[in-house]
Formats: structure tokens, C-alpha cells, sequence
């Protein structure tokens, strides 16, 4: 049998957060088969940047509306479809809901749902997302906390 052919593929998706002055939730969407808790993300159309197809893909996956609040992370991993061995990075952004909602997520998923974060990690079904959801809870932390300085009269 003939070695995997290797490609590289790119997507980019987001870590939307909400927060009514307690828990952090952030939404996830989910497949029931095969099952799948994840964040929402997806493929570059032709001339779209990361930033562009992250905000795109969040809307479909999630019927949200969302901007972009900072970069988070990329992670990389690898899949095998037929004879073909992909090295595929994904770019993650913190993100914040502007408007929809999530019942009008697309039919790639059954459900959007906010879930707490503490809640959240031990259902996600990728470590490596995991890995983004915690780096997220940092950046969020670290803008929380220069905030209260600001409003405090304290260095940010």
C-alpha cells in the first residue's frame, strides 16, 4: 500500500463568553452522533481572513452574532481521511456576543448552548480545546482584574 499523502489545513473559531456578573458561560455547540461537545469553528472561504472566518463560522454553528475581543491560541493536530494524513491548525479568539441567538444555529450541529466554564471543560470532548477554553479563562481573569484597578485608580 502507497504512504498517507500529507496536506495542511487551516480553521478558525472562537470562545463566545457571557457573564451577569457571576459564572463565566461560554457556548458550546454539540453533535449527537457521532457525540461531540466543541467549540464552534470552521474552513477559510477564499479571500476571508482567520479573524473573518472565525466570526463567520461562530454565526452558522451558533445563530450568535459575535465580535472579536483579542486573539487566544492555535492549536495543531493531525486526521486521516481516506489516503490522506492532515496537519491541520486551528485559531481561537475570544469573542462576545452582539446579537441573534441560538436557536438559529445551521444543521451542522444539534445544539448551541451556554454552559459554565466549570461545567463546560468536563464535557468538551478535545483536550486540546480544553487547553483553549483554560487559556481563555486567563485572558478573561487578567482583563477582569486590570479593570478593577482602572476603576480603582490603580496601574492597569
Amino acid at each position: 500500500m502507497p504512504p498517507l499523502r500529507t496536506a495542511r489545513a487551516t480553521s478558525a473559531g472562537g470562545v463566545v463568553h457571557r457573564s451577569d456578573g457571576g459564572a463565566v458561560e461560554i457556548l458550546l455547540v454539540r453533535r449527537r452522533q457521532p457525540p461531540l461537545w466543541a467549540l464552534p469553528k470552521g474552513t477559510p472561504d477564499v479571500g476571508e481572513t482567520l479573524a473573518e472566518t472565525a466570526v463567520r463560522e461562530t454565526r452558522e454553528e451558533t445563530g450568535l452574532e459575535v465580535e472579536i475581543e483579542q486573539p487566544i491560541r492555535a492549536i495543531t493536530y493531525f486526521f486521516v481521511r481516506g489516503r490522506i494524513r492532515f496537519h491541520k491548525t486551528v485559531h481561537f479568539f475570544l469573542m462576545r456576543q452582539v446579537g441573534g441567538h441560538v436557536d438559529d444555529h445551521d444543521h451542522e450541529f444539534d445544539e448551541a448552548r451556554w454552559v459554565p466554564i466549570d461545567e463546560a471543560l468536563p464535557l468538551m470532548t478535545h483536550e486540546t480545546e480544553r487547553a483553549v477554553v483554560q487559556a481563555a479563562t486567563e485572558l478573561l481573569a487578567h482583563d477582569a482584574a486590570s479593570a478593577t484597578l482602572r476603576s480603582s485608580g490603580g496601574a492597569p
